[in-house]
């Protein structure tokens, strides 16, 4: 079962800056494996490739109409990564995100733009003492730089909803295959 909360995760290395975000929030889910627990970069790397085929065309059309307005967009990355890593180090480009931090559960991605900055905090936590279950989060948090970042994220909030559960949810098909 996925559940949503509009709070950042104790253990995030979101959480002290948890009151400067003007969006904030976090799907996560239970998962059991047979003899392992699942890591913070299975995870990512599942991440990166778990999003349903009418996301790729959302973000096809995304990046033709905010090319226009001098934003962001997916071509502007020098390399994306298709094949799945053991190690991602800050300053990497993940997908389409950049990486700015990690911890030993954490990934922490995003990007910084114009209208708005935009984290996505990829959380795997072992839960101890009940055999291999893993909790695994997908935290977005996202700050407003002007009122066209405001704006900008009404239509994109609605999409980006249905977009993380539906990853998490392939994901979560993915660990129980």
């Amino acid at each position: 079962m996925i559940s949503k909360t509009n709070k950042i995760p104790d253990a995030s290395l979101l959480k002290p800056d948890e009151n400067s975000f003007n969006y904030i929030d976090c799907f996560q889910t239970v998962v059991l494996t047979e003899n392992r627990h699942v890591d913070k970069t299975e995870f990512i790397n599942m991440f990166i490739n778990s999003g349903p085929k009418w996301g790729d065309f959302l973000m096809s059309l995304r990046d033709k109409i905010v090319g226009i307005f001098g934003l962001k967009t997916s071509k502007n990355n020098p390399k994306l990564q298709s094949q799945k890593q053991t190690e991602y180090l800050p300053g990497e480009q993940v997908g389409i995100f950049k990486l700015f931090e990690k911890s030993d559960y954490e990934y922490l991605l995003g990007e910084n733009d114009k209208h708005l900055n935009f984290r996505v905090s990829i959380l795997a936590l072992p839960i101890e003492n009940e055999g291999y279950k893993t909790e695994l989060k997908i935290t977005t948090a996202v700050k407003f730089n002007n009122l066209f970042g405001n704006i900008y994220f009404l239509p994109v909030k609605l999409i980006h909803k249905l977009l993380v559960r539906s990853s998490l949810k392939n994901i979560v098909k993915e660990i129980n295959t």
